[in-house]
């Protein structure tokens, strides 16, 4: 069979051929309709670099790459990322190479990234967070030109890939049964992105466990932010049937908590005990400190490189669990 060349994609295409090397390659020079026109002919055609011309450049980009599909607003007050990467870059450096990281508004949009990163061989290997149910990135994960991937996540959801995880659902319970044991039996949770997998996880981890204690369980749904951590805090914190404790998805939304149960008159943790998820340094400066599921995330993003590594060098996919967050009581949770 004869090799695809970037002329049969320009003839494909209707395009000359320096617009189609721009698009393979990620550079500016093409609209991105024509770019992304370019990139679903080339993966239509089974198209692959050149292993001569890889050859010239090196056999590998010495880069691997990280796509968030989150509101970077959102990004900007989340510490989990930054621990995260600062792991991943801990990893990288002692090997020489560089992380490639990319903000996208959506799913779709980390799909054609993939797909421009795969087509022009951008980077060696990927990282993939924020798994879902049916998740259409695994299919990109497969295959014979596909890169070597890790997923950030429970196995359940990573599609045969590497995956290296976190038990969430052991946590939630741990979590509960530590406000159960104090009485609480009204418990409201404030839960991230209602599409990604590990909320439905903690969802099932969090009824059950409630259920168990014979309480009751509230869970109101946001997006991360601050503010929608602090309208589903006021929303669980009136009205005739309020909780009296509250398991928060981040750190950053338990503490737009805290700020909504003050101003509320609510005292934490006579009237209302508080637990974060992800502990950070701003779970400590906080008054009253605060209870956390404390992980150690940097440590998490360095595991995670190190089998990304391992997946480059030809080991097969595997699934392998890091640490489980543990509660760190503090001065946010006390007897209902």
């Amino acid at each position: 069979m004869a090799r695809i060349t970037i002329a049969d994609i320009a003839r494909r295409a209707g395009v000359s051929t320096g617009a189609v090397s721009y698009a393979l390659n990620d550079r500016p020079g093409v609209s991105a309709q024509t770019r992304e026109k370019i990139l679903a002919i080339a993966a239509e055609l089974g198209w692959q670099p050149s292993q001569a011309a890889r050859a010239l450049s090196g056999a590998r980009s010495e880069t691997i790459g990280l796509i968030l599909a989150r509101p970077p607003q959102t990004l900007g007050v989340e510490s989990f990322y930054m621990q995260f990467v600062a792991g991943l870059e801990q990893v990288l450096s002692g090997r020489s190479y560089g992380l490639l990281l990319q903000v996208v508004a959506d799913v779709d949009a980390e799909i054609a990234a993939h797909l421009r990163w795969r087509a022009a061989r951008r980077v060696d290997g990927v990282v993939v967070v924020d798994p879902r149910r049916d998740d259409p990135r695994l299919a990109l994960l497969d295959g014979p030109d596909a890169l070597p991937a890790v997923v950030v996540g429970d196995p359940s959801l990573a599609g045969g890939a590497t995956a290296v995880w976190t038990d969430d659902g052991a946590a939630v319970r741990e979590c509960v049964r530590h406000l159960a044991a104090l009485g609480h039996r009204r418990i409201g949770r404030v839960s991230g992105t209602a599409s990604f997998g590990h909320t439905r996880l903690r969802d099932t981890a969090f009824d059950d466990e409630v259920a168990a204690h014979g309480g009751t369980g509230r869970t109101e749904r946001t997006d991360f932010s601050p503010q929608e951590g602090a309208h589903a805090t006021r929303v669980l914190l009136t009205g005739p049937q309020r909780v009296t404790a509250v398991v928060f998805d981040s750190d950053a939304m338990a503490l737009a908590g805290l700020g909504v149960a003050h101003e509320l008159g609510l005292r934490v943790p006579q009237d209302v005990s508080l637990v974060a998820w992800d502990d950070s340094p701003l779970c400590t400066a906080a008054y009253p400190q605060l209870t956390a599921l404390s992980h150690d995330v940097t440590a998490y993003g360095a595991h995670v490189a190190r089998r990304l590594f391992d997946r480059m060098d030809g080991a097969s996919p595997g699934s392998f669990l890091d640490a489980t967050p543990r509660l760190r009581v503090r001065g946010s949770t006390g007897p209902a």
